[in-house]
């Protein structure tokens, strides 16, 4: 995104936040409704992890993303830079465990299995990152994404709310089952143009896309998430498909929203806007995650729903 967009990293973070954190707040509301609705029970005692290996395991993780936010934004470091530092900090941690000793055959087979993990998701990226260029190559050279991108505008009439239809059903066809980044890639190559041309800023439009790339995840009929998570419970993949989305609401609210309030993307820019956007659409989010999963019959789904959808999208006539 940073190189298509050319939009500096750390203002992609700020304009990504908030939207991100909205989301989790649809998955709390959605499972806290579950579980009131199904007196779902917590893990017992004896099943849970110890306090100390809970600790010790987090800080270890928090060592090297500490490292890489300082290098970042405390030091000014390049985010490439940022990364080798973060990367050399988790080496360093190498050398330690949870007891404090020092076993090298322990550290050897650890930085073993770290270098084999490394070097599989590197080429896991590296193939992604090729095929979707080959992709994105092909779309330029027969002019393919340009007729894409005309059929969107055309369709939709040169209006931008059906624009963004069009767009995220596309999103959700190209990006059936391909990883995200590659999803992105394709997608904003053929979406992107559509949308800018009809007054979305470059960043708005690529998060937007983003967003609608990872639709295939839980929407069917692809959904390969939902067809491993059926199997492991021995449910109807349906079913668990059709309670993926309602706990995943906000994965199709929030990228509409973010138009509707383009202030939640300006953060770093005007916090106390960003700040208002996200308490409207936390509020319309909260009562249509609450009205999907947790009212009691027709009616009440139906007007929490609606009334979410109009506190969502009240950006639009603010």
């Amino acid at each position: 995104m940073v190189e298509l967009t050319g939009v500096p990293y750390t203002a992609i973070m700020a304009a990504a936040v908030l939207p991100a954190l909205l989301y989790f707040l649809a998955v709390w509301v959605g499972i806290n409704a579950y579980n009131r609705r199904f007196d779902l029970k917590g893990v017992p005692e004896e099943d849970r992890p110890k306090r100390r290996d809970v600790i010790v395991t987090s800080l270890f993780f928090l060592v090297p993303f500490s490292v890489l936010l300082w290098a970042m934004f405390g030091a000014g470091f390049t985010p490439e830079y940022a990364a080798a530092l973060s990367v050399l900090a988790g080496a360093i941690l190498l050398l330690f465990n949870a007891e404090m000793t020092f076993k090298p055959g322990q550290i050897r087979d650890r930085a073993l299995a770290a270098l084999l993990n490394a070097a599989r998701q590197v080429s896991m990226i590296a193939a992604i990152i090729l095929c979707a260029s080959i992709i994105i190559g092909v779309l330029s050279i027969t002019g393919l994404g340009v007729k894409i991108t005309s059929l969107i505008i055309q369709g939709s009439g040169g209006l931008l709310w059906p624009s963004l239809l069009l767009t995220a059903l596309a999103c959700l066809v190209l990006g059936m089952e391909v990883p995200t980044t590659a999803a992105y890639v394709i997608c904003v190559s053929v979406a992107g143009p559509a949308l800018t041309k009809l007054g979305l800023e470059p960043l708005q439009a690529h998060l937007f896309v983003f967003w609608f790339a990872l639709l295939s995840t839980i929407t069917p009929p692809v959904c390969g998430a939902v067809f491993i998570a059926a199997g492991m419970i021995g449910e109807s993949w349906l079913k668990v498909a059709l309670t993926a989305m309602s706990l995943g609401v906000g994965l199709y609210l929030i990228p509409l929203g973010m138009v509707a309030n383009p202030a939640i993307l300006t953060l770093a820019d005007d916090p106390l806007g960003a700040l208002l956007a996200l308490l409207r659409m936390g509020v319309g989010l909260t009562l249509v995650s609450a009205g999907l999963i947790g009212a009691r019959g027709v009616l009440g789904t139906v007007g929490l729903c609606a009334l979410g959808l109009l506190v969502t999208f009240s950006g639009l006539w603010i």
